[in-house]
């Protein structure tokens, strides 16, 4: 009679809330870091020899090299909609199934777009550092920090996914007026629902006074906006980022925000992060987030609850809610 009752080991890469922790204890035995200290690439092969499945977020690359010695892995799940940590060839050819979070982060990401673009528009940060340094006695009609309208204005979309459909029909409350760019267009429906107008990115980038980018990273996406596009833009514009770093050339942007090429930016995510552009930190127009679009509690443990669903599912011989790649 077989009397092995040894639970599977699975990975936690990352700090998670106690809670999740426990539950997942309950039929497995975690390999967590509630430390939270970040796993160079060495640790984090070595981290996962051993265990059949693996939570982790952006700050794990997960491509041949970590896998070398996965040889019980069965499933990766990023805590993430996003995976451009995700080699996907290399986790489909060692026979593991990848996983992420979309949906459930979605209205959360397009209010913070929102929040992020009105902030950016309105120059709250730089009123703020204007309070705390003590000038608000230099006020004048013409002296204090003045930013530019939402309200009437034109927002181009660069990426019309959930999320982008998400912060067009936020706009439609402020009475703008849509239009996007996306891989391929969306159906009438779509459009009607988004009261948006599809155009080319050249048009995009001369018509609309906010940009807004919110499309996945690909190599092939790499820069989608560098010195060329930003020069295409109107000097009044806004650029936002909440998509990935590296869609943003952050040192063009950088030379744009202090040559008053555009306006002002804001930021959510930056091209080596959490490192941030040494130029960029200069830029008194640029409003800065730590990568926090889906930072809700509510959605966070949304997140993590779906990245748990997907690796109990995998190991169970079960089709995981939201699978990347086909194994």
């Amino acid at each position: 009679m077989n009397t092995n009752t040894q639970k599977p080991k699975i990975l936690v890469a990352r700090a998670i809330f106690p809670e999740a922790l426990a539950k997942l204890e309950e039929t497995f035995e975690v390999r967590s870091n509630q430390a939270d200290v970040i796993f160079t690439p060495e640790q984090l092969q070595k981290e996962l020899a051993g265990v059949v499945g693996a939570l982790v977020a952006g700050s794990e690359r997960i491509d041949a090299a970590a896998l070398a010695n996965a040889t019980d892995l069965k499933v990766v799940a990023n805590i993430s909609v996003g995976y451009n940590n995700f080699d996907i060839p290399a986790i489909t050819a060692a026979g593991v199934m990848a996983t992420n979070t979309p949906d459930v982060l979605t209205d959360t990401t397009a209010d913070f777009g929102f929040a992020l673009l009105m902030a950016t528009a309105r120059r709250m940060t730089e009123s703020e550092h204007w309070v705390r340094a003590g000038h608000w006695d230099k006020w004048s009609i013409v002296n204090n920090p003045l930013g530019m309208d939402l309200h009437h204005s034109t927002v181009g979309i660069i990426g019309m996914g959930r999320i982008g459909q998400g912060i067009a029909k936020r706009a439609l409350g402020f009475g703008m007026q849509v239009i996007y760019h996306n891989r391929s267009r969306l159906s009438d429906v779509d459009e009607k629902a988004c009261g948006a107008k599809y155009v080319s990115k050249e048009e995009l980038l001369r018509t609309a006074d906010h940009v807004v980018l919110v499309l996945p990273y690909t190599p092939e996406n790499h820069h989608t906006i560098g010195a060329k596009e930003i020069a295409l833009m109107k000097p009044t514009a806004t650029l936002i980022n909440i998509a990935r770093g590296g869609i943003v050339d952050d040192a063009a942007l950088a030379k744009a925000l202090q040559q008053k090429t555009i306006f002002a930016a804001g930021l959510d995510v930056f091209e080596g992060e959490p490192s941030v552009h040494p130029e960029l930190l200069k830029c008194s127009n640029v409003v800065l987030a730590p990568h926090i679009a889906s930072a809700t509690e509510k959605t966070r443990r949304a997140m993590v609850d779906l990245a748990i669903e997907n690796v109990v599912a995998a190991l169970s011989g079960k089709k995981p809610p939201s699978l990347i790649n086909s194994i």
